[in-house]
C-alpha cells in the first residue's frame, strides 16, 4: 500500500491496515470484513462496532494490550490518529533535549484511556489522566489494571466541570508534558449535524455516530474555542509545573486569537504543529511558559 503522506514517518498505520494480521490477534473483527467492489478488503467505516473491532485489533497487534473495553455510548478513537499526536510531541520533547523518565498530563482521558496506553506502549511514557465523568474514569481504570500499567498510569475525577486543570494539579506535581484532545462541538445538535455530513460522504442514510461519543466528550458550552481558551489561561496558573502544554485544534481559524491570547499569558514560546487525521488536517498547538 502507498504511505499516508499526512502521517508521521513513525506511524505504524500509514500504509493501511493489514487485516490479515489483525483478524489473527482479534478474531472478532473477522466477521465485519468484507471484499469491496475493487476487490479490496475492508470493513464498513460506517458501521460503530466495525470501527471499534478495528480499533481493537490495532492495540492488540501493535501495542501489546489485552484488553480494551468500554460502553458502546463512549468515543472510540481512532488509533493512527492518536498514535500520531504522540509522536508529534514526542518530537516536541526531544527538541528541548527531554529524553527520559517523562511524565504526562493527559487531558479528558476518556473510558478509552487511549492516550496514556499507547503513550506507555510506544514511549515508556508514565501518565496522570483527568476526566470529568466518573463512570469513565472506571472503565479506564480497569483497562489500566487489566493491562498491568497501574504502576504507570494513574487517574484523577475533575469535580468542577467548568475548571481544566483547577481542581486536579496538586502542588507538587510536575509534567513535562500535557495533551489534550478538547470537544469540538457546541451542543448535540452541532455534532449530529457533522455526523450527518460525514455519513453522508460514506453513502449513509442512518445518523449513527461511527465512532460514538457522550456529550461530555463532543460538546463543552461555547464549544471548542470556548474549551480552549479555558485551558491556556488555566495553563498560565499552572505555569511552573508543566513545560509543555499541547492541544489538538480542529478549526484552523482559532490558532490566530490562541497565539495572541497566549502573548497575552506570557507564553515564551509557541509552536503550531500541522498533521493528518485520516483525510483531514489537524494540527497542535504547543505553548511553554519557559
Amino acid at each position: 500500500m502507498k504511505n499516508n503522506p499526512n502521517f508521521h514517518a513513525n506511524n505504524k498505520h500509514k500504509s493501511g491496515y493489514d487485516l490479515d494480521l489483525l483478524c489473527s490477534s482479534y478474531p472478532d473483527l473477522e466477521p465485519f470484513v468484507f471484499e469491496n467492489k475493487y476487490q479490496t478488503r475492508t470493513i464498513d467505516f460506517a458501521n460503530p462496532k466495525a470501527v471499534k473491532a478495528l480499533n481493537t485489533a490495532l492495540l492488540f497487534a501493535y501495542y501489546h494490550i489485552k484488553f480494551w473495553e468500554f460502553p458502546d455510548t463512549n468515543l472510540c478513537p481512532p488509533i493512527p490518529g492518536r498514535v500520531d499526536y504522540l509522536h508529534h510531541v514526542s518530537d516536541l520533547l526531544k527538541q528541548s533535549n527531554i529524553h527520559e523518565n517523562i511524565n504526562v498530563l493527559d487531558i479528558g482521558t476518556g473510558a478509552s484511556c487511549i492516550y496514556p496506553i499507547l503513550g506507555n506502549a510506544e514511549y515508556k511514557w508514565s501518565f496522570v489522566g483527568t476526566d470529568i465523568d466518573k463512570e469513565s474514569l472506571k472503565y479506564a481504570q480497569n483497562i489500566i489494571s487489566k493491562n498491568g500499567l497501574k504502576n504507570s498510569i494513574s487517574l484523577r475525577y475533575q469535580v468542577n466541570s467548568s475548571n481544566i486543570l483547577k481542581g486536579v494539579l496538586k502542588e507538587f506535581d510536575r509534567f513535562f508534558l500535557a495533551i489534550c484532545n478538547p470537544p469540538f462541538y457546541k451542543s448535540e445538535v452541532e455534532a449530529l449535524e457533522a455526523t450527518t455530513r460525514k455519513l453522508k460522504g460514506l453513502n449513509k442514510n442512518d445518523i449513527v455516530r461511527n465512532f460514538s461519543g457522550t456529550h461530555n466528550e463532543l460538546w463543552y458550552q461555547g464549544g471548542e474555542k470556548a474549551f480552549i481558551h479555558n485551558y491556556l489561561y488555566e495553563s498560565s496558573l499552572f505555569k511552573n509545573q508543566c513545560i509543555w502544554f499541547t492541544t489538538l485544534v480542529s478549526k484552523k481559524d482559532l490558532v490566530r486569537g490562541m497565539q495572541v491570547s497566549l502573548k497575552k499569558l506570557g507564553a515564551k514560546e509557541i509552536k503550531i504543529i500541522n498533521m493528518g487525521q485520516g483525510n483531514k488536517i489537524s494540527r497542535i498547538v504547543a505553548w511553554t511558559f519557559k
